[in-house]
């Protein structure tokens, strides 16, 4: 009996034990810092496409016919966040709602905007003008986003780039530093300055040693950077109309030396070689699945999704503004479906790069391209 009652003391002991280590262990754990949105969602089938999620936005498309006036979205966030007002809540997004994230410990919030558009926004003409600076790494460095602006005279859309990515690299700390800048000597006004750089170390260590300086329609995915960079460059957005020409400006200075990265992560010169920019824009199908094309697929000759492209031909070194027109090109057996038109099932991107094979870390440190006033010219009779 006294054997039976020591094991069951000890048992008890080692339960308390394990107790106060375990509540010791809850104790101790910080709370959550983090305050993002990670997904929405709309009751119904009211969503022309997935919803893109950015730093600080959320945009929404809508099918046609769906009113934007009584909507509730309903929001996971990171662990333990919430946010305000509460997810579910109706409210008019005929004008940009704000949304404030609010991290589990309390300390840290974040205000997102909440925008809805429909399938018949569209931008066909970009100069570039519209630029803000957006701070990163706490504040080490500044880099440009470019945005458009709406018949309403509000931010309509932004353009992607690769500079958060770049910022990684502690190779930049203001605008004029980074791939991509907005430049004061446009053809007229401003413009968009394409710098191809070096990566330095940490691009070595990562076997990324250079980065091309690019803009394009779409979303970046930061996730996706450093392991499947191809993937991270996510095209394409809404777009209601038949494009017929892709017309614009551009300078081209090619940089001394083109090189290839080998299996290390060094630059290798290629004696010879001269770099090329790239200038094109893509028509395509937004499939189930598949809503935007990205850097291993976007010129793909065996992509099924792309109806037409249009890439200019002419990529050497230009010292002065070179006006250029490049038609959209239909593919064999691709046509337009009037009612997937209608129903805002195609998209297009536009994408400007200083190097055009820097996706696969080749080119040429230096390499600049300066571009302005794109425009898409589209058949009179698209809606």
């Amino acid at each position: 009996m006294k054997q039976l009652r020591y094991q069951l003391l000890l048992v008890l002991m080692i339960m308390s034990a394990s107790c106060m280590l375990f509540t010791g262990c809850i104790k101790d754990e910080p709370l959550n810092a983090e305050c993002d949105i990670v997904s929405v969602t709309l009751k119904g089938d009211v969503l022309n496409r997935s919803p893109q999620i950015f730093n600080d936005k959320v945009v929404l498309i809508l099918k046609n016919g769906v009113s934007a006036m009584n909507l509730a979205p309903e929001f996971e966030l990171t662990p333990g966040a919430t946010i305000s007002p509460e997810s579910g809540t109706p409210r008019n997004f005929i004008f940009p709602q704000e949304y404030t994230v609010t991290s589990e410990d309390g300390k840290w919030k974040k205000v997102y905007t909440v925008e809805v558009r429909n399938n018949n926004s569209v931008n066909l003409y970009y100069n570039f003008e519209n630029a803000r600076r957006v701070s990163a790494l706490g504040g080490m460095c500044s880099y440009d986003v470019f945005f458009e602006v709406g018949t309403s005279g509000q931010e309509e859309w932004a353009w992607a780039t690769a500079n958060p990515a770049f910022a990684l690299t502690l190779q930049a700390s203001t605008p004029n530093t980074f791939p991509t800048y907005q430049g004061d000597e446009g053809h007229d006004g401003k413009c968009v300055v394409l710098v191809t750089r070096s990566t330095g170390d940490f691009g070595k260590r990562v076997k990324k040693p250079l980065a091309a300086g690019n803009i394009f329609m779409g979303k970046f995915d930061m996730t996706n950077a450093m392991q499947h960079p191809l993937e991270a460059t996510q095209m394409g957005t809404p777009f209601n109309k038949v494009p017929v020409t892709l017309s614009g400006f551009y300078k081209f200075k090619p940089g001394e030396t083109y090189c290839e990265a080998d299996a290390d992560g060094n630059l290798v010169p290629v004696p010879g070689k001269v770099d090329e920019f790239n200038i094109y824009a893509v028509f395509f199908e937004s499939m189930e699945g598949r809503e935007w094309l990205d850097g291993a697929n976007v010129l793909s000759p065996d992509n099924d999704q792309i109806l037409a492209t249009a890439v200019i031909p002419d990529k050497t070194a230009k010292s002065e503004w070179t006006e250029f027109t490049i038609p959209f090109v239909f593919r064999p057996g691709k046509t337009v479906d009037p009612e997937k038109l209608k129903n805002g099932q195609y998209s297009i991107t536009v994408v400007c790069t200083s190097s055009q094979e820097g996706d696969y870390f080749s080119g040429a440190i230096g390499s600049t391209l300066m571009v302005d006033e794109l425009s898409v010219v589209c058949q009179d009779n698209s809606l």
